[in-house]
């Protein structure tokens, strides 16, 4: 089993699961991320971190976004890193409200570390 990175994500790209997943599983094309299937160890990091909510493991994917499936495997298959899935690239710019996203992210353990960069 594996998480996909569904159409929300497409000109988006927020990196939020790029820096939350544990194994670095997730690239970069031109206007999407992409999860590798043979490398995904179904941790869930990368989901709730998704503030467009583009991040579904594979049996909860919604039907609208089935192919999805196939577009993030199709990615490795083939020579297509740094580009776009073929339906990716045949999209028109998509926008999306992003929810509440900060201006930059950082992990978990950074976050706790703030307090040293504003001493008392």
């Amino acid at each position: 089993m594996t998480y996909v990175i569904a159409q929300p994500c497409v000109d988006i790209k927020d990196r939020a699961c790029v820096t939350e997943c544990p194994v670095d599983c997730i690239y970069e094309g031109e206007r999407t991320y992409y999860i590798n299937p043979s490398e995904c160890v179904d941790c869930h990091a990368c989901e709730p971190v998704c503030p467009v909510e583009a991040i579904f493991h594979e049996d909860d994917l919604p039907q609208r976004w089935a192919q999805y499936t196939s577009v993030n495997a199709e990615y490795f298959e083939q020579p297509l890193h740094g580009q776009d899935h073929p339906l990716v690239a045949r999209l028109p710019p998509q926008t999306s409200d992003k929810k509440g996203i900060a201006a930059f992210a950082i992990r978990k353990e950074e976050a706790a570390d703030v307090d040293l960069w504003f001493p008392s």
